[in-house]
């Protein structure tokens, strides 16, 4: 097969990539090839299956790697132009995931897909599925894809193939590792928007707990970020949104990370200290464990009594002493956790790492490969949870496919 630009992977970023190089050139040939059966499926999974597309609130903040991606989000269509006014997408915003998510009205991410696809149909671009690239092979004026059933040479490649996150989905990471052996420099790469992993004994009596609270990333006594949101204690990490978004740090911090969680920050210690001698007064005669039942659930209430304050749950509510009331709320306030890991890939939903700023240019193309664009995922970008990673990926494809086209036109960039 012979093509004007093959767009390497058909998730979000590559369906973007390739609607835009079609428009930007319509007499090119564009072919979106992808190792799965159909493309998309991963856009079908996002935001719980209601497709989290972007957010109203779009800053530097939530975005982290060595690309800056704001500064390409800002060159490139909004939420509403791309899919309101350019896909006939009708959307909507929530609170569901981060406050200020961007869904499409009907709630359903094939909502999404099934716009792509349709304007991919539209503007004639080809779709060769069930076919995963092996090699790329560069001859100086264009590209031989590798696949097990023969090659595909195309004059512009641009590359969506995605990370290592969610696997099932066909991100596996191995075009990263083509393009590492390629001579592309990659930064290091860890799961992110991901639950983090601590230790097993010390979640012992937590599993199955949910509670709103505010955590914190904390490195050698400094805290890096901190969250508010619903914690989720599991077996062996703990979760929630705001877990999720301070899981890109485990990439600098390895070793050095730990979570402190305030399980009541709507209360100060001394607020706290009152509330439990009220209740020691009321229940003097009940034993150490209804002395917090009536402000955490039973299994939190337990773990607290035995694991900060150091009681056993029997001693009588009347023996626990102002002290022990200091250093539970102290506990409360301020219960540490030191990270081991991060979850594994496949309960991830980005990468953190990719192909590095100093591997592209302004227009995403490869300094070492003119003629190959990269968009996505697979670049040094990520996102928090809620629309973030979204929006790169149709922001990063849209400038890939839009470069890639008028270069091959020979206009100006």
């Amino acid at each position: 097969m012979k093509t004007d630009i093959a767009v390497i992977g058909g998730g979000a970023s590559g369906l973007a990539a390739a609607i835009t190089a079609k428009e930007c050139c319509a007499g090119a040939d564009v072919v979106v090839v992808e190792k799965l059966q159909r493309t998309g499926k991963k856009i079908i999974a996002s935001g719980n299956g209601k497709c989290n597309l972007s957010n109203m609130s779009l800053s530097e903040y939530n975005f982290h790697g060595s690309i800056n991606a704001m500064e390409l989000i800002n060159k490139t269509p909004d939420w509403y132009e791309l899919f309101t006014k350019k896909l006939g997408v009708v959307c909507v915003t929530g609170s569901e995931g981060r406050e200020g998510g961007v869904y499409p009205r009907s709630n359903s991410s094939t909502t999404v897909l099934n716009a792509l696809r349709l304007k991919i149909s539209e503007l004639g671009v080809k779709e060769v599925c069930e076919c995963e690239i092996t090699d790329i092979a560069h001859d100086g004026e264009g590209y031989t894809l590798h696949h097990k059933n023969g090659e595909i040479y195309c004059r512009k490649v641009i590359i969506a193939a995605g990370g290592y996150a969610a696997p099932s989905f066909g991100t596996d990471g191995s075009m990263l590792r083509l393009l590492k052996n390629m001579g592309l420099q990659s930064s290091k790469i860890c799961p992110a928007v991901a639950p983090l992993r601590v230790s097993t004994e010390r979640l012992k009596g937590l599993k199955g707990v949910r509670i709103k609270g505010e955590v914190s990333a904390v490195s050698g006594g400094k805290v890096l970020r901190r969250e508010k949101g619903e914690l989720q204690f599991n077996e062996n990490n703990i979760s929630g949104i705001c877990v999720l978004n301070l899981a890109y740090l485990f990439q600098q911090y390895e070793g050095k990370l730990s979570l402190r969680t305030d399980l009541a920050p709507d209360m100060t210690e001394q607020q706290l200290a009152d509330y439990f001698k009220s209740v020691r007064a009321v229940r003097k005669n009940c034993t150490a464990e209804e002395l917090l039942t009536g402000f955490f659930v039973k299994n939190l209430a337990l773990w607290l009594v035995k694991n900060v304050m150091k009681k056993p749950v029997t001693e009588p509510v009347s023996a626990i002493t102002d002290k022990d009331i200091t250093v539970l709320c102290k506990g409360i306030k301020s219960l540490e956790f030191e990270v081991t890991g991060c979850s594994p890939w496949q309960n991830a939903q980005s990468t953190m790492g990719g192909i590095t700023a100093d591997s592209v240019n302004a227009y995403l193309e490869a300094k070492k490969y003119r003629g190959m664009y990269l968009c996505g995922e697979i670049l040094d970008v990520a996102g928090d949870c809620g629309g973030y990673n979204l929006q790169w990926a149709w922001s990063s494809g849209i400038w890939a496919g839009m470069n890639a086209a008028k270069s091959l036109k020979g206009g100006k960039k």
